[in-house]
């Protein structure tokens, strides 16, 4: 948490004084950033730019933080405006016969477009999916936007003529000033040692008041630095106060009425870039200062206010803004609290430019530069090269460097393009080692919920390897197909049934599509078969999975290939296939239902007296499909004997809800938990279709075991028997699942 002082009493004072510990902070770094923007017109627009960086800290406090949604945010004229529009202007310039007034006035329409994006951007809810943008991408477009500021400021730092250019006026020290250098490098001492001294004064103001120290001090001895007129080291004549705003508002609409529709449309891929920037810029100021105050601000409605600020900073000839970082906690630390402070913010910009803005023509060029010098330097990611010490961070240290230098070497513009290219890649990337098989286990491992005899059960240990099951995860596309086919060919070769369970998948493209469809046709061939479950109705792209796997040839009319709502219906009729092979299957279906000796907890019983005995206690019952035996609580001690038909056990888990547990067949026994303690029902039975039972009671069960002591020990041990065989099998589910 940021500290806040505790003597403001009052949320308005708090503003207050954030708003006016804000200006501080944002007017000269906007001021320094119009310039730097304007450079490449020469110096004759150094007062456009002087302006430019002021107007645009006015809109941005009296606009852009009460209208959006970012309580603490202070926006002004920042580094990716400089970066974007510098770079455009200096492209325009070398075009031949480029006039200045021109590339001036298309700066603005680009500055104008930007906003209206980051308007739609919110409007549409944009917001959001800007976060989404890959890290490394973002780092290399903010270094890539600092290494530019850097070099750009060098010209004016070491005091040579900017149109020299960057390389011949570093190699030709003979027209470096060595006065500039002193003021440049007194202003970045005293921004680095500014929090050392004193956090009161933001470390801006105490540099650029150190640089300009210096150079008053050094004007003492060298009368030409006192003059204004003339003087390369300071930005010279720039005008000011109240007479200077209305000049400057009917040139820039002047200037933009001369733009015609095609420069229009050549100015949409700067802007682009430029909105972009801003917006990953003002969006990620938010992220820190909703980190520092435990807040959230609204991104969408941030990204309005933002488009807003710098729609109405374009037309009044001002610098786009974005969420600036320094003046942002300075604003908090100050006690800013809420949109007032960026409101007051801009009220002082605009006071100071109508009292003092002739004064700003005095400001050192090397001190300006300086200031931005420290906030480029800043900026760069130098944590990207600890990318280096993993090879799984490789790729990520290429992509951020790969913006950069293509920012370097070209520009901005091709370095967005770069990062939207490289933002594929990764995202391709990301897809491709995403596995796509959640989980691969067989059925000698895992049975369905249909309670099989012990033969049965047997056989499905034996057999049961001879079924697969699949559990897909994530998006299957181009991307992972051959990954899918590679993870399934052992199986594909061997198998009987393969059952894909698709619960997880997100989406299906058509050489995905296609990936199923041979994996169909190469299993018809051996006479396998293809089983779907879980096919979600709708994937969270829109698609009806199962509708568009029928449309493309997968599922439909293939005898092999069938599609079951659940896992456990695809697990049961891959079990009564193999049961069928190998004649195990009970014929369920059968219409006469079983005897008593035929049950298999009673099989083994020969002596026909027992037998008797424990007909004489069993009630024979009949149920209709849909009839509840008993419910979850019913108090009840009596053992179920299914003669004929299907029972499912469910437990219910919410109103109208359950959850299936198990499904008892013919010859099966349920309800053995009441039978053995006596305690209430801890699950529901209910018939799935017309079926035949034998209840024995516990009760009565006892009395005859009284007169034949030996039945008790017989019919308990075979239950314990049976018991034990069904948890040994789930033990190995659970391990196996486990294990998966």
């Amino acid at each position: 948490m940021v500290d806040k002082p505790t003597n403001v009493s009052r949320p308005i004072i708090g503003d207050l004084w954030g708003g006016l510990a804000a200006m501080l902070v944002a007017l000269p770094s906007s001021i320094a950033f119009g310039v730097a923007t304007y450079a490449a017109l020469g110096k004759d627009y150094v007062a456009n730019g002087v302006l430019a960086g002021i107007f645009g800290a006015i809109a941005g406090g009296l606009l852009s933080s009460p209208l959006g949604g970012a309580p603490r945010l202070i926006s002004a004229p920042c580094g990716p405006a400089a970066a974007v529009l510098s770079a455009f202007a200096a492209e325009m310039m070398s075009a031949p016969g480029a006039e200045p007034e021109r590339v001036a006035a298309l700066m603005i329409g680009v500055a104008l477009i930007s906003g209206a994006l980051q308007f739609l951007y919110g409007a549409i809810g944009g917001g959001k999916l800007i976060k989404f943008i890959p890290y490394p991408v973002v780092a290399g477009y903010l270094s890539g936007v600092g290494a530019l500021i850097f070099a750009g400021q060098i010209p004016a730092f070491l005091g040579f003529s900017q149109s020299a250019g960057l390389m011949a006026g570093l190699s030709a020290p003979e027209h470096w000033k060595w006065q500039g250098i002193v003021v440049g490098l007194t202003t970045v001492a005293g921004i680095l040692a500014a929090p050392r001294l004193t956090r009161a004064v933001p470390a801006p103001i105490l540099g650029l008041a150190a640089g300009i120290i210096a150079y008053l001090g050094l004007g003492l001895g060298f009368p030409e630095m006192l003059r204004q007129s003339g003087n390369p080291l300071v930005l010279g004549p720039v005008g000011g106060g109240a007479s200077a705003v209305w000049p400057h508002l009917a040139g820039t609409w002047k200037s933009l009425a001369a733009v015609e529709f095609s420069d229009w449309k050549r100015l949409l891929v700067p802007a682009l870039t430029l909105s972009a920037l801003l917006s990953i810029d003002t969006l990620k100021t938010c992220v820190i200062v909703d980190t520092l105050t435990r807040a959230r601000h609204d991104s969408n409605r941030t990204l309005i206010g933002q488009g807003i600020g710098n729609i109405a900073s374009a037309l009044a000839g001002g610098m786009p803004s974005s969420g600036m970082m320094g003046a942002t906690v300075v604003n908090l630390n100050s006690g800013g609290q809420t949109k007032r402070a960026g409101l007051f913010e801009g009220c002082f910009v605009l006071l100071g430019f109508l009292l003092f803005g002739r004064l700003a023509g005095w400001l050192p060029l090397a001190a300006l530069a300086g200031v931005l010098m420290v906030v480029a330097w800043r900026m760069f990611d130098w944590t990207s090269f600890q990318l280096l010490r993993n090879r799984g961070t490789i790729l990520d240290f290429v992509v951020i460097w790969a913006v950069i230098l293509t920012a370097l070497r070209f520009s901005l513009i091709a370095a967005s393009g770069t990062g939207v290219a490289l933002a594929v890649i990764i995202f391709l990337r990301d897809q491709i080692r995403s596995p796509v098989l959640h989980r691969k286990i067989y059925g000698n491992q895992i049975s369905s919920k249909k309670s099989r005899l012990p033969a049965e059960s047997r056989a499905l240990d034996q057999y049961g390897g001879e079924t697969v099951v699949c559990e897909l995860q994530g998006t299957l596309f181009f991307g992972t197909a051959d990954k899918l086919y590679v993870e399934l060919e052992a199986d594909l070769k061997r198998c009987r049934f393969v059952i894909l369970d698709m619960r997880r998948v997100l989406s299906v493209d058509f050489t995905a599509a296609h990936m199923l469809e041979l994996i169909e046709v190469l299993l018809q061939d051996r006479g396998a078969s293809l089983l779907f479950s879980h096919m979600p109705p709708i994937l969270p792209a829109g698609r009806n999975l199962e509708d568009y796997l029928r449309k493309v040839g997968v599922t439909g009319r293939q005898q092999n290939v069938k599609v079951f709502a659940e896992l456990d219906e695809a697990m049961a009729w891959a079990e009564d296939r193999l049961l069928e092979e190998h004649h195990l299957l009970a014929d369920e279906n059968a219409e006469t239902p079983l005897e008593l000796a035929q049950i298999e907890v009673f099989r083994g019983i020969e002596s026909r007296e027992d037998l008797a005995a424990i007909q004489s206690c069993a009630t024979a019952r009949s149920a209709a499909a849909g009839e509840t035996l008993f419910q979850y609580g019913d108090r009840g001690d009596a053992l179920f004997l299914i003669r004929r038909g299907e029972v499912r056990i469910e437990l219910p888990v919410s109103a109208g809800r359950y959850r299936t547990l198990a499904y008892f067949g013919r010859g099966n026994f349920f309800g053995e938990m009441g039978f053995l303690d006596r305690r209430p029902r801890t699950a529901s039975a209910v018939a799935t279709e017309p079926t035949e039972l034998f209840v024995l009671e516990r009760s009565r069960f006892d009395e005859i075991c009284r007169e034949r002591p030996h039945l008790n020990e017989a019919v308990l041990g075979r239950m314990a028997a049976a018991l034990a065989a069904r948890l040994r099998r789930t033990n190995v589910e659970l391990r196996s699942l486990h294990d998966a």
